[in-house]
């Protein structure tokens, strides 16, 4: 009887579903930088989604969105690789993530008093209460 080689153990569906929301970031990180670097192009009609987005862009310039966008795609690429292959870092950074989206969630609501952006807080919330690793996770 042949034994079958070590294989790691595949991650909970919860890890695997986290990983493909933060794939999911990184997409529609790419799909702005695009619409940004091409303006006036065939992605144009993305802005219809989030106008205060494209204005917010605006604003501080296309170098500056692109760079913001570039760093908020690896980390959201390194999250999912990360989740996805089980590694503690994936885990930590996915938290690091949404934790600084649901600060930046609440300051939209006060600064702009726009309470539907406080959709994202239980969503959020929930995301980082199942990431956060156990006690005996620790050991």
């Amino acid at each position: 009887m042949r034994q079958q080689p070590h294989s790691p153990p595949r991650p909970p569906i919860g890890m695997v579903l986290l990983a493909a929301f933060f794939a999911f970031g990184l997409t529609a990180c790419t799909v702005t930088i695009v619409a940004l670097v091409f303006s006036g192009g065939v992605l144009d009609g993305v802005w219809k989604l989030n106008p205060e987005a494209h204005a917010g862009f605006q604003r501080i310039g296309t170098l500056w969105s692109v760079l913001l966008m570039l760093v908020v795609g690896m980390a959201c690429a390194a999250a999912s690789y990360g989740l996805a292959k089980g590694r503690w870092w994936g885990r930590r950074l996915a938290i690091g993530i949404l934790i600084v989206n649901l600060i930046g969630d609440c300051a939209n609501a006060t600064v702009r008093r726009d309470p539907r952006t406080l959709i994202g807080l239980p969503i959020g919330g929930a995301m980082v209460v199942y990431l956060w690793p156990r006690r005996e996770e620790e050991r």
